[in-house]
């Protein structure tokens, strides 16, 4: 991935607001600096303000304050079609009369190019989605998957530098939409092209990006590599909303460096690293994830949590076992154990104890 250093900028959002109707803000105050070739995800609920910066990128929307740039250059004022950006939608939005060759050769005749110049790029657009044979078909006559690798083709056959897919992958079923991800992402590594992608699907942005913006409330909530941003999560926001996650609801009652004692509600006192609390007294919400827990090990050694917990539910998921226990009080606590043939199933009603590093476990905002 391309450095960080301001030199390298390729797409900036300079402290861009946005707001529809004078008063409320949809984009608050937003920076965001891409390197050339990175793919970002735009990650977030639905009003959250991550599809109208991906259209103010595009130019179907204006920002109300503030700068977009594009190799140095503001783009505020560029109309969409000389923004030379490829563009990807989830209904495909491709023109039904046309065939699919005439489709991708339609971008190219806006930029006047020649016929023998157009023909070559088509097929080489084709190719890299593997539909070349598909040329003389019409839409109507394809499938949803083939539809939307003829979209991605043509937001590619004037080799943009940077594509904005919005949602590309929601209308196709879950095994065709895992299949397209692995290849969005390999067709934009070997390109070389810079990506920015929108989705609520949390699943996606992980297996997709090089590094994730999670919005909520119109702001960045986070930016940062999908490993970092599962495992260090720097609010309770992006805890809960990127992947699964355990909370237990306490009260600080020390700090000491990286170490926070916390009183949870039902009594117990548990260690865990402090990430947005700074003094005794203030509600926390500690945060584990579920593969990080674990049960009726020999817990004796120095510095691991063990909690008394009672078992609910345990569900047989093929790799996985999943159970949902009792813990301080909370019921929907779940721990996820690798199908193993030594790992134990568990009944519901049965007393475990389950067990923790406090390093996995992070005291956040409540």
């Amino acid at each position: 991935m391309a450095d960080m250093n301001g030199d390298s900028a390729f797409v900036e959002f300079d402290r861009v607001q946005k707001s529809y109707d004078g008063e409320t803000l949809v984009v608050k105050d937003l920076n965001l600096t891409l390197p050339k070739g990175e793919f970002l995800t735009m990650l977030g609920p639905s009003g959250s303000g991550k599809t109208t910066c991906l259209m103010m990128l595009a130019g179907f929307e204006t920002a109300t304050y503030g700068d977009i740039r594009l190799g140095g250059v503001s783009i505020n004022n560029i109309p969409p079609h000389k923004r030379g950006i490829g563009m990807v939608f989830q209904n495909y939005a491709l023109f039904p009369h046309m065939t699919v060759a005439e489709n991708l050769s339609f971008p190219l005749e806006v930029r006047k190019m020649g016929k023998a110049e157009r023909e070559q790029k088509v097929k080489r657009a084709l190719d890299m989605v593997q539909m070349g044979a598909f040329g003389g078909r019409r839409p109507a006559q394809l499938s949803g998957g083939q539809q939307q690798r003829i979209a991605l083709a043509r937001a590619l056959v004037f080799e943009a530098e940077l594509v904005l897919m919005d949602e590309p992958l929601g209308a196709l079923d879950k095994q065709l939409r895992e299949h397209m991800q692995f290849e969005i992402k390999r067709i934009a590594d070997s390109l070389g092209i810079t990506v920015v992608y929108v989705t609520h699907d949390q699943t996606e942005a992980l297996t997709m990006s090089d590094r994730v913006a999670v919005f909520n409330d119109g702001r960045i909530q986070q930016l940062a590599p999908p490993d970092k941003l599962y495992e260090e999560p720097e609010n309770s926001f992006v805890a809960q909303f990127i992947g699964e996650n355990n909370t237990l609801e306490g009260v600080v009652k020390e700090i000491n460096g990286n170490r926070a004692v916390v009183q949870l509600d039902g009594g117990e006192i548990i260690d865990a690293r402090p990430v947005n609390v700074t003094k005794p007294g203030e509600r926390t919400r500690v945060s584990i994830r579920p593969e990080r827990v674990e049960y009726n090990k020999d817990r004796r050694q120095e510095g691991v949590h063990t909690l008394k917990a009672e078992v609910l539910e345990f569900i047989y998921m093929g790799d996985i076992f999943r159970t949902r226990l009792r813990v301080a009080g909370n019921d929907e606590f779940v721990i996820k154990t690798r199908n193993a043939p030594d790992q134990a199933r568990l009944q519901p009603g049965q007393q475990i104890e389950i067990g923790w590093l406090p390093d996995d476990c992070r005291a956040l905002d409540a």
